[in-house]
């Protein structure tokens, strides 16, 4: 599974993004694509979850304000980020994950970059 993500960008505090997730295979065959955060010095915080079943989890930090969807026909998912904050600043990675036989199985996209100015 390859994953392309796109959408990064400098915004001011206030404004909105869209970031988009590519994947080389079907996304309805893949168990769940999750959005992650990660900051300087830090490790890669989840944001925003949906399953191939159409559950969907969101950090508290982001309720509210980002939108995870997911368009099978294109193979992609999509970040809405609304009401960006200068702490929604970072490299945003699209992941992949599935299970077998009791294992989980993660792919990464490249990343891009967020920068929230104030």
């Amino acid at each position: 599974v390859q994953l392309v993500e796109s959408g990064g960008g400098l915004v001011q505090a206030g404004g909105s993004l869209r970031l988009s997730c590519a994947a080389s295979v079907s996304i309805f065959s893949i168990e769940g694509i999750n959005w992650y955060l990660q900051t300087p010095g830090a490790p890669r915080e989840l944001v925003a979850s949906i399953t191939s079943g159409g559950r969907i989890n969101y950090d508290d930090s982001v309720k509210d304000r980002f939108t995870i969807s997911r368009d099978d026909a294109k193979n992609t998912v999509y970040l809405q980020m609304n009401s960006l904050k200068p702490e929604d600043t970072g490299v945003y990675y699209c992941n992949a994950e599935e299970w077998s036989t009791g294992w989980r199985v993660d792919y990464w996209g490249q990343g891009t970059q967020v920068t929230v100015s104030s």
